[in-house]
């Protein structure tokens, strides 16, 4: 039933997009800062997918030591696709999150404990009841000491999902390319929505502490 849905896009069959990026977007509707570059000197980035991006983005903007946070699409092939194309499941895009932090005053573990805790990586191309391989979980990285990280917390949450009785998890990890921001409405949607729609659940199970890349 939800075969097409949930299978990726062949790169020669994604839609052509369009060279223009969004217009500018702006300030953070909670945290008052820019939404785009040029950030401040000594910040660093993150990218999270994990299902409807609108509940991610409020998962990581009231953790201290976050300069601002945007919701777009990242991991596929269409430039600067719009939500409707994305939706369409023609883009390979994931709904995502931007995470820009200061490194003196949080740590990426600190990102990655938000991340596994506040949704359900075991789900494949869906996350409760958003199906669509728009809504699969995934981390992007920057540089290789954040792969590092994140595929050891990763292996570190398995073990804790397993004992708990949890299945596989199914996240995907890789090097992160272009993010595109998505449309000025999403951006910090249940902010200006506070009864609008989050289908985002975790499992429950705490990340372990301490987690990451180990030597």
């Amino acid at each position: 039933m939800f075969g097409a849905k949930t299978k990726l896009v062949d790169p020669e069959r994604a839609l052509p997009g369009r060279a223009e990026p969004m217009p500018g977007l702006g300030r953070h509707a909670v945290l008052d800062t820019p939404l785009q570059p040029p950030f401040p000197e000594g910040l660093e980035q993150a990218v999270f997918a994990m299902g409807c991006f609108w509940g991610a983005e409020k998962a990581f903007w009231g953790l201290p030591g976050v300069y601002t946070t945007a919701v777009g699409y990242a991991g596929g092939y269409t430039p600067n696709p719009t939500y409707e194309e994305v939706c369409s499941g023609r883009t390979g895009h994931a709904e995502a999150v931007i995470v820009v932090f200061d490194p003196a005053k949080t740590t990426y573990q600190t990102l990655l404990r938000t991340f596994w805790e506040h949704h359900d990586p075991t789900q494949g191309m869906r996350q409760g009841n958003d199906i669509g391989t728009q809504y699969r979980s995934a981390i992007y990285t920057a540089d290789d000491a954040q792969a590092a990280e994140a595929k050891a917390s990763l292996e570190q949450y398995q073990a804790a999902l397993a004992k708990a009785g949890h299945g596989t998890i199914t996240t995907e990890v890789a090097p992160a390319g272009p993010f595109y921001y998505a449309e000025p409405y999403h951006q910090q949607y249940l902010a200006k929505n506070p009864g609008g729609y989050c289908g985002l659940g975790g499992t429950g199970v705490s990340c372990p502490t301490g987690l990451g890349a180990t030597g």
